[in-house]
């Protein structure tokens, strides 16, 4: 039985200039679902990331009604607790509902904003073959700066040879990989978009 669980938690407020500061969430992913690059990811995103993935998606998928995401009100507070949980809430319920649609799971812009910390236009750069490296590439290459193991991790390199890499078979290069060990957040908050 193929599972995903998604978490969005951690709220956290980071500071963009002198004047202005933002929420990012921690996305977290466990799955065993053949979909997927990587069995466990987990990136930070914030509110202006998950309106554009939805607005992609959208595009993409024109017969198909999105979730909505939590509304953008003029009146959030950074500084309310109660605020912040309650789109914290939403965005996970629109991920949960994503997650589970089959169509919406073969876009690999999908899997880009879970399984790597890219900017949106570094995804869609990707996605649109503008970059040197592959949708499976980027997410194997954060999932490799973000170790919790390192050292096991060379371990286990050692004792294979890295024939599950080639066993990629999905046009979008997001098939099968038998890597399920977890990757994690960095302790300080990941900061590389723009």
């Amino acid at each position: 039985q193929e599972f995903v669980t998604v978490l969005v938690r951690d709220p956290r407020t980071q500071k963009e200039d002198s004047w202005h500061s933002y929420i990012d969430y921690e996305i977290f992913i466990h799955t065993n679902s053949m979909c997927f690059t990587r069995k466990t990811s987990c990136v930070r995103r914030r509110f202006r990331e998950f309106v554009w993935l939805r607005q992609r998606l959208q595009s993409n998928a024109v017969l198909i009604q999105l979730p909505e995401l939590p509304s953008k009100t003029p009146f959030f507070n950074m500084n309310n607790p109660h605020h912040v949980d309650h789109r914290r809430q939403g965005l996970q319920e629109f991920l949960e509902k994503i997650l589970q649609d089959a169509l919406l799971l073969s876009d690999s812009r999908l899997h880009l904003f879970l399984q790597t910390q890219l900017s949106p236009e570094d995804m869609e750069a990707c996605v649109s073959g503008q970059t040197k490296y592959s949708v499976a590439d980027a997410i194997h290459k954060f999932a490799s700066l973000n170790r919790r193991f390192p050292i096991e991790d060379e371990e286990r390199k050692k004792g294979k040879n890295h024939a599950d890499s080639d066993s990629e078979s999905s046009s979008s290069g997001l098939g099968p990989s038998n890597d399920s060990i977890s990757c994690g957040c960095k302790a300080s908050p990941a900061s590389e978009e723009s």
